[in-house]
């Protein structure tokens, strides 16, 4: 008769025996290996993070500007996107993502320029390196598209290309690798999930000092610059919108229950701020606008982004709620207390934005979503580490952004002569005009 009890000890011991043995096997087997459903996801994210550019900005800045300075503004975004591109394959992408060596805390060095050793095979993390690689460009591509918004109608395009280049290549590739490349506020425990720093500090900070270097428009605070066509923003805010679960969801770099939280904890923010800044609109101007629900929305899409990765439900919520309100500040009365000219509100919703949603990052982190703590949970350290990382970067991009500008001011001009300003921009450097 079998014993039960007997052959059980045996099998077990057995079983133990062999995974004893297969150990070493099973752990070289743990090597990270490709993984078609992150792939797929990382492939969809891409795509709709360029989207928000072309066309999504285009679109949202293009119907904001005056009649005469719409093909302008969408060729800004539009050549931007080609010049980045190919930037970010020569250098952009190795100074952000490469190893610096002795330097490395503060730039990532030349090793992948001309993306060396990037092959079909190369994988970062569970996904080909090829799609990371273009990932991260789409973030490249928008973020000094986003400045433009504060020089609309009087930055020469010559001018405007010198500086968007040597900007990605000087200010946005090194602040990325500070941040997420291995750089010395990653190491510091900066939390930006998505680009609250890296993206929008970095672009409204740089946009706010080209509208100081350039001056006002000609003709601002005496005549009518309302957008000449809502509609094609209100669309352009829809994509951006849209787009941006890319941005905050993809930034999960998997197909992961933390990229299903981003995407919710985005979509709440948003829709928070959009409401919040459309009610204080009403109250103050007895009327909410369309330019300002959009306007809104957008706002508290920047403000969770650096957020979404580490906040509930209930700490999105609020933060879209402030980000709604103080970017409705930032467009609105600091803009016209301190007397510069932000044509598009960069700065009023990007700068403003996105200070507030790392600081906010800060105070509403849960442990349990993206494995720190923020001050609500005792750990008071990541506000001041926040604050560390919004300093340095605010630090860096104003006074290289600010060297660029006048360095290309002094070799080509930066700014169209007045009778081209007055006409129009799209038939003086385009020779086109909408109808």
């Amino acid at each position: 008769m079998i014993d039960l009890k007997k052959t059980v000890r045996i099998c077990g011991g057995a079983l133990a025996a062999a995974l004893v043995t297969a150990g070493p096997a099973l752990a070289q087997d743990a090597t990270p290996a490709l993984d078609t459903g992150d792939t797929a996801w990382m492939l969809t994210s891409t795509a709709l993070v360029l989207m928000m550019t072309i066309p999504g900005l285009a679109m949202f800045y293009g119907g904001m500007v005056r009649r005469k300075n719409v093909l302008a503004t969408a060729m800004q975004s539009f050549a931007i996107t080609c010049l980045v591109t190919v930037l970010w394959m020569v250098v952009g992408y190795s100074f952000a993502f490469g190893d610096g060596g002795g330097l490395n805390a503060f730039y990532g060095g030349f090793g992948k320029m001309l993306l060396a050793d990037l092959t079909k095979e190369s994988l970062t993390g569970t996904i080909p390196e090829s799609v990371f690689m273009t990932f991260q460009m789409t973030f490249a591509i928008i973020t000094p598209a986003l400045i433009t918004g504060a020089f609309a109608d009087r930055m020469k395009f010559s001018a405007m290309l010198w500086f968007i280049g040597l900007w990605v290549v000087l200010v946005y590739a090194p602040i990325c690798h500070w941040v997420w490349g291995g750089g010395f506020l990653m190491d510091a425990g900066v939390l930006d999930f998505a680009g609250g720093t890296v993206v929008h500090i970095n672009a409204g900070v740089a946009g706010l000092v080209a509208a100081i270097v350039l001056g006002k428009r000609q003709g601002y605070g005496t005549e009518n610059m309302a957008p000449h066509n809502l509609t094609l923003s209100v669309i352009g805010a829809s994509l951006l919108w849209v787009g941006w679960f890319g941005f905050n969801a993809g930034s999960a770099v998997a197909a992961n229950e933390t990229a299903g939280m981003a995407m919710a904890v985005t979509q709440i923010a948003t829709a928070a701020a959009a409401l919040s800044w459309m009610l204080i609109e009403w109250m103050v101007r007895k009327k909410p606008s369309v330019l300002g629900i959009i306007s809104g929305a957008v706002a508290g899409l920047v403000a969770i982004t650096p957020a979404s990765g580490f906040v509930a439900p209930g700490g999105a919520l609020i933060i879209g709620i402030v980000s709604g309100i103080a970017c409705f500040w930032g467009a609105t009365s600091l803009k016209r207390m301190a007397g510069y000219d932000d044509s598009l509100d960069a700065f009023g919703v990007h700068g403003v934005g996105g200070v507030v949603g790392a600081l906010l990052t800060g105070v509403f982190a849960a442990e349990a979503i993206g494995g720190t703590a923020g001050l609500l949970e005792g750990n008071s350290a990541q506000v001041l580490t926040q604050i560390e990382g919004i300093v340095a970067t605010i630090v860096y991009t104003a006074v290289v952004s600010f060297i660029l500008l006048k360095v290309i001011d002094v070799v080509i001009g930066i700014r169209v002569p007045k009778e081209i300003e007055v006409e129009g921009l799209d038939i003086n450097l385009h020779g086109e005009v909408v109808r």
